[in-house]
């Protein structure tokens, strides 16, 4: 089959011919629908920190059509479509029966979606509902994760939220925030290429990072600043400036994935009596809510999707994305056929 390769740190991804995976026992055979391309994904094939050793092919955020059932398989069949989960445990350890196998002992983060057909186990897979296509299931995994972070911050009703970094997750976070009963759902960048798309995810203000940002802040957030402020970038003193945005007794949630030293001011942080919690993975629970909320409503999650790539041009797009563009979720379909945005 075809899929993207990993070769080697700071070398773009390789189309090429891999073998076709097998079902093993417990695990289903899919057709790949689509594969997002996440943040985690550049990260991996230029950072030594995630292990690759070349001849891998990546690729976690995906969606598709069981064709091959293992021995044991229950519950799912040729022909469901399904979200996967890329978070393998062992299955029997207390985590993973509470349905948390991102904190299992054995846990695996596994790829795979940039490819045709992609085999894992069945336990990994939630069958999609009637009416949610498999083209948005593939957004299932970055929705779960920037659940997983509201829900970390454990975020109340009426709450004045701040988002740092219009991403894919940034905004997935505004989705969720606003879903969930923030009053105030501020997004904020060094550009405005993602205001609308913001805006169309349930945000009520979108506002540019830089001079007076403190005081245009809470002219959004009702006249106090944020209660709650979301870092969703990942770079090394956005954690620092997050404390100093944040109100007295406020909260900081880390999902930027950073893998570099950082600092901050450590007197400012506790003089404000700030909660630092970092958020990371997700649980299926919360998986199988993600799901549920592709069915639509007022803020689709869909608006995150910015184009669709064909299997071939994939590795072209990978490329662009390591500098800063106007796109958002670009989804890879290994099929070959690409749909209308």
């Amino acid at each position: 089959m075809k899929a993207a390769i990993f070769d080697a740190l700071g070398k773009p991804l390789r189309i090429g011919d891999v073998k076709l995976p097998e079902a093993g026992r417990g695990q289903v055979l899919l057709k790949v629908c689509r594969c997002g391309i996440c943040g985690s994904d550049l990260h991996m094939t230029e950072d030594p920190t995630f292990g690759l050793e070349g001849g891998e092919v990546i690729g976690h955020e995906f969606s598709g059509e069981v064709i091959d059932v293992g021995f044991g398989v229950t519950g799912l069949k040729p022909g469901d479509h399904v979200s996967a989960a890329p978070l393998r445990g062992c299955g029997a350890c207390a985590s993973c029966k509470r349905g948390e196998p991102a904190w299992c002992a054995n846990f695996d983060l596994i790829g795979g979606g940039f490819a045709e057909f992609a085999a894992l186990d069945a336990v990994q897979c939630r069958k999609l509902p009637w009416g949610i296509s498999a083209i948005d299931g593939a957004l299932a995994e970055p929705l779960s994760v920037a659940l997983h972070g509201i829900r970390r911050a454990r975020m109340q009703p009426g709450a004045r939220v701040l988002i740092v970094g219009a991403g894919a997750i940034g905004l997935a976070v505004a989705f969720w925030a606003r879903r969930l009963g923030a009053a105030h759902v501020v997004v904020a960048d060094l550009h405005d290429h993602q205001r609308d798309r913001a805006m169309e995810l349930g945000a009520t203000d979108f506002i540019l990072s830089g001079k007076d940002m403190a005081r245009r802040l809470a002219e959004s957030c009702g006249g106090s600043a944020p209660e709650i402020v979301f870092e969703c970038v990942g770079k090394p003193g956005l954690i620092d400036h997050c404390v100093d945005l944040v109100a007295p007794r406020g909260k900081v949630l880390v999902l930027g994935l950073c893998t570099a030293p950082d600092h901050m001011n450590s007197f400012r942080a506790i003089s404000k009596e700030v909660d630092i919690v970092m958020s990371v993975f997700f649980s299926m629970p919360e998986f199988e809510m993600a799901i549920r909320a592709l069915d639509g409503g007022t803020h689709t999650p869909h608006h995150l999707i910015s184009d669709h790539v064909s299997l071939l041009s994939m590795p072209e797009a990978f490329e662009a994305l390591r500098s800063r563009t106007t796109q958002c979720k670009v989804l890879v379909d290994p099929s070959g056929f690409v749909a209308q945005n």
